[in-house]
């Protein structure tokens, strides 16, 4: 027989591991150590989302879902989503409910794409988008977004990258891992620049909740010419602290929505269905533990940039999400550099920038989901460090 890797697929191979949890997992055995690295809410979800999922186990419901997902469940996710963004949806033809909203990037990705079809991906970003992109056959084209820019995605970068082989936008604001936000006037001259083209949008909006300041957030699908062609995508593990029930969804035009199904069906079936009860009681009755959770990482967040800031990291104020995303270009060491040498010498994780794409180098990812004590601390460490380089 041959060598085992000869027979695995090509791009599966090609495929590097993800950078996220590299320094995590290294902290998790150290005695002492801070981690300022895994983006996942420290507040354990509301009682009264966990009582909804234990009252449906004892009551027996334990059965599939619809593949789509539980009715209710998705007549809930469309008023929510009227109520918060005001973008109607019709629950019956224009949702799906999916394990977690990476199953739902996943979905439309694999319904949409074509051997060779380009999709456009702002870095820094999530690290899901290019391996999905590249395990459906299509071609991930990054579109580096800048500081000076506070990371935005702005018209003239998007024309520039655009060609005839062009076929999706992905659109992750808030982001993952600089916090940058679109606010309207910005989503605007993005629809300026696709109005006349095909390219379907993928609005990763999984942060939607946690933006900061007194806009609140706007999703482009809200534009009338872009709803056609957007499919949002959000799920529960953000601003519910719902990590671990593993529940997304997306949205978006039938069409769209019947082949992303198709794709579900076969490979997933249903998500849980525990999970979809919890989330029926989320969405009814969460607001207030969303508003409390906002506040305190409103909080945190004010805590970290400006102690980057104090101690000479150059850290833009991020508006959306539970990252910082500060310069370590003054230290004279690269971004894996600076953490495998931060983690060793004072035992706190961050993530290197360059896990979120090349663009990312000479920054380091810091989530501020955690307590404002840990924070501070992790804090002093990192000063402590980069006044004895």
């Amino acid at each position: 027989m041959r060598n085992m890797k000869e027979l695995l697929n090509s791009a599966v191979q090609a495929i590097p591991p993800s950078g996220i949890r590299r320094f995590f997992d290294i902290a998790a055995e150290m005695e002492d150590a801070i981690s300022l690295g895994v983006g996942e809410p420290d507040f354990v979800t509301p009682w009264h989302i966990r009582d909804e999922g234990i009252y449906s186990l004892e009551k027996g419901k334990t059965h599939y879902t619809s593949n789509a997902g539980l009715k209710e469940l998705r007549t809930e996710i469309c008023n929510y989503l009227n109520r918060r963004f005001s973008l109607r949806y019709d629950p019956l033809s224009q949702v799906v409910v999916t394990v977690g909203g990476s199953e739902a990037i996943d979905l439309f990705l694999r319904a949409v794409l074509e051997p060779g079809d380009e999709v456009l991906i702002p870095e820094p970003c999530f690290v899901c988008y290019r391996p999905i992109t590249s395990l459906a056959g299509g071609v991930p084209v990054s579109i580096v977004t800048k500081a000076e820019n506070e990371f935005r995605l702005t018209p003239d970068e998007l024309k520039a990258a655009i060609t005839p082989k062009t076929k999706v936008l992905v659109l992750p604001f808030p982001n993952n891992p600089t916090g940058a936000v679109m606010r309207k006037e910005h989503l605007d001259a993005i629809a300026e620049v696709l109005s006349g083209t095909d390219i379907l949008v993928l609005a990763d909006e999984i942060y939607a909740e946690l933006t900061y300041g007194n806009e609140a957030h706007i999703s482009i699908a809200s534009i009338p010419e872009m709803y056609e062609r957007t499919v949002l995508i959000s799920g529960f593990s953000k601003a519910y602290a719902m990590t671990g029930w593993r529940l997304g969804y997306a949205c978006g035009h039938p069409d769209l929505i019947a082949a992303m199904t198709k794709v579900h069906q076969f490979a997933i079936m249903s998500a849980p269905t525990l999970a979809q009860y919890a989330a029926i009681e989320a969405l009814k009755n969460g607001d207030a533990d969303i508003a409390m959770m906002r506040e305190e990482y409103d909080r945190r967040r004010h805590t970290i940039v400006s102690g980057f800031n104090d101690m000479g990291l150059e850290c833009f104020e991020p508006e959306g999400a539970f990252y910082a995303f500060p310069s370590i270009q003054s230290t004279g060491l690269n971004s894996n550099d600076f953490c495998e040498k931060l983690l060793y010498d004072k035992k706190v994780a961050v993530v290197p920038g360059t896990a979120f794409g090349e663009s990312g180098e000479g920054f380091v990812r810091c989530s501020y989901a955690y307590s404002v004590q840990n924070i501070q601390e992790a804090l002093n460490r990192i000063e402590a460090f980069v006044k004895h380089r």
